[in-house]
């Protein structure tokens, strides 16, 4: 099994993480709380929850699984985040901030990603 906390997708992704909940999700109105706050919540806390599972799994495949769902959280950050913009619970700082941190994150699992397809990382088996 690989150690998450090596990972630097992951560390990058548990920062985005706590930027979200810390700086971001607060200044959405109380009426959101339900709504958008919760969906940007959800899919932020989602990226290092796969990569930290997948990383319990045996195979690259299956590792890449998980990191394929975290790639499409990113997706829904994005959008979430987009909206929060356009809707001016966030500045324009913020989300040119946050835009950034997606976009590292995003790069750095379709990388990944791209390096366990191809055969690149090492299959782990269970020890007996």
């Amino acid at each position: 099994m690989r150690d998450y906390k090596k990972l630097d997708v992951w560390r990058k992704a548990h920062e985005m993480n706590m930027f979200i909940k810390k700086d971001i999700a607060p200044k959405f109105p109380k009426d959101e709380r339900f709504e958008l706050t919760s969906q940007l919540t959800r899919a932020s806390l989602s990226i290092p929850l796969n990569i930290v599972e997948g990383c319990g799994r045996f195979t690259d495949k299956d590792f890449a699984h998980f990191l394929d769902t975290a790639l499409g959280s990113t997706n829904e950050i994005d959008y979430c985040c987009l909206c929060a913009s356009e809707l001016k619970y966030i500045s324009d700082e913020d989300y040119i901030k946050v835009n950034k941190s997606i976009n590292e994150v995003r790069a750095m699992l379709i990388s990944f990603l791209k390096f366990l397809r191809k055969g690149g990382g090492k299959t782990l088996n269970p020890t007996p």
